[in-house]
């Protein structure tokens, strides 16, 4: 198991940036897949970005491509996810969530979860 922890999220005006961190310890973080999810209210949970555990492959939802970016540093167990030209509707709950193969886009297909970061973004 890893254990995650995200950090960096707030509120922000529409057309703002936020970056938002997901820290791991546990097992090798260069072992694992991580996906970035959000969850709004009364919504389901999405995927919005992925990176492969070598940071070589990075995948993204259509709703967020162009304007946010996924990276990771392994040397720091950390992953990023850069969040620029904000929009009202990216207010949610930020989940980051690790796996020990691809990057997947369904939340169940995750086994390691952080307690999430909320991002409000007001117009």
């Amino acid at each position: 198991q890893v254990q995650l922890v995200e950090s960096g999220g707030g509120s922000v005006q529409a057309g703002g940036s936020l970056r938002l961190s997901c820290a791991a310890s546990g097992r090798p973080f260069s072992n694992y897949a991580v996906g970035w999810f959000r969850q709004a209210p009364g919504k389901e949970r999405e995927f919005v970005a992925g990176i492969a555990w070598s940071g070589g492959r990075t995948y993204y939802a259509d709703s967020v491509k162009g304007r946010f970016t996924i990276s990771r540093d392994n040397a720091k167990n950390t992953v990023y996810l850069q969040m620029s030209s904000l929009k009202p509707e990216d207010t949610a709950v930020y989940y980051c969530a690790a796996r020990a193969y691809n990057v997947d886009t369904s939340p169940g297909s995750y086994d390691n979860w952080g307690q999430g970061t909320q991002v409000t973004v007001s117009s």
